[in-house]
């Protein structure tokens, strides 16, 4: 998969998730993780419902309450935003804005350091941060299996690949 778990993930049980379902690190450094730009705010169905400067959150490492998840119904949520957009009304493709939906005003932020992104777009990303992330995610295009991946974060991700195994013989990894 395209996330690297780097430390012990232990503590995340012991999170107060202050009643919510979600606990994930929010994405609201970047402008293009805010709500508007997944969703069709020109549909009343959107704008009545959900702000459209709403932070997204990654999706790559979640603690989840599933007795709250339950309560809540997300799972119904989550089919019912899916079956709104049968026509592709309310976004194009992909299933992150029927989990947005689903689990608006029901994420609790967590500390950065618990989920690092982008390392499969964005060159910038300090070392450090990186260093001590519990869990790293190469989202974006370039996955670390490519050819086209960021070399400098390619050995993350491959120390952990077994290159001998039976089904990675065929395949074109870098």
């Amino acid at each position: 998969d395209d996330v690297v778990v780097q430390k012990d993930l232990t503590p995340l049980f012991s999170l107060d998730l202050h009643g919510n379902v979600n606990g994930a690190v929010e994405t609201c450094l970047e402008a293009f993780h805010r709500y508007y730009k997944y969703l069709n705010f020109s549909n009343p169905l959107i704008s009545s419902k959900f702000d459209p400067q709403a932070c997204g959150w990654a999706f790559g490492m979640n603690i989840f309450d599933l007795i709250a998840w339950r309560k809540e119904n997300v799972t119904g949520k989550y089919h019912y935003w899916q079956e709104q957009n049968a026509n592709r009304s309310l976004w194009n493709l992909g299933t992150l804005p029927a989990g947005l939906l689903a689990f608006y005003g029901l994420t609790e932020p967590l500390d950065r350091r618990w989920h690092v992104l982008g390392l499969g777009y964005d060159l910038n990303i300090d070392n450090r941060l990186i260093e001590t992330a519990a869990a790293i995610h190469f989202n974006g295009n370039m996955k670390p299996w490519l050819k086209l991946s960021i070399a400098k974060y390619r050995p993350l991700w491959e120390q952990y690949v077994n290159q001998a195994h039976k089904y990675l013989e065929d395949c074109l990894t870098s």
